[in-house]
């Protein structure tokens, strides 16, 4: 079963967050994961990584706490995902560490290297700004297979 790591739910849901309170200042690592009962420390760590890219800014200081880092409509869950856990793969033989074994002789190789960049596309085209809307998921994007 294909299945996003905790770290990039969590992720996903503090740049959502953010988006829908963008105007009410920055918000703490702390703030974010106790109104979604989420760990202080992973929450903080995601934040640290999505903030190294650039997703968030992190300001310091008494009135310190996140903020996004660029407009939410130009913030993919991709983004976010690929920030958190790096490349998305669905099998392992479409990785960073080469062929498997059986690649010669693999029969499904390309249909699921297809199913594999169709998820990536989908993915790339939700953005955090269609997350905060209230528009059913099936008018943000369209799969085609």
């Amino acid at each position: 079963m294909m299945k996003l790591s905790k770290k990039a739910d969590y992720g996903l849901i503090a740049l959502k967050h953010l988006a829908m309170h963008g105007g009410h200042g920055s918000c703490s690592a702390g703030d974010i994961a106790e109104l979604y009962k989420m760990s202080t420390p992973l929450m903080a760590k995601v934040l640290q990584k999505l903030a190294k890219v650039g997703l968030v800014a992190a300001r310091h200081g008494s009135g310190g706490g996140y903020t996004l880092g660029r407009d939410a409509s130009l913030i993919s869950a991709l983004d976010v995902i690929k920030a958190i856990d790096g490349p998305l793969f669905i099998t392992s033989c479409v990785t960073s560490r080469g062929a498997c074994d059986v690649s010669t002789t693999c029969s499904i190789r390309e249909p699921l290297r297809r199913v594999n960049d169709s998820i990536l596309e989908v993915l790339g085209k939700v953005t955090i700004s269609q997350m905060t809307d209230e528009a059913p998921l099936s008018e943000m994007v369209e799969l085609r297979v």
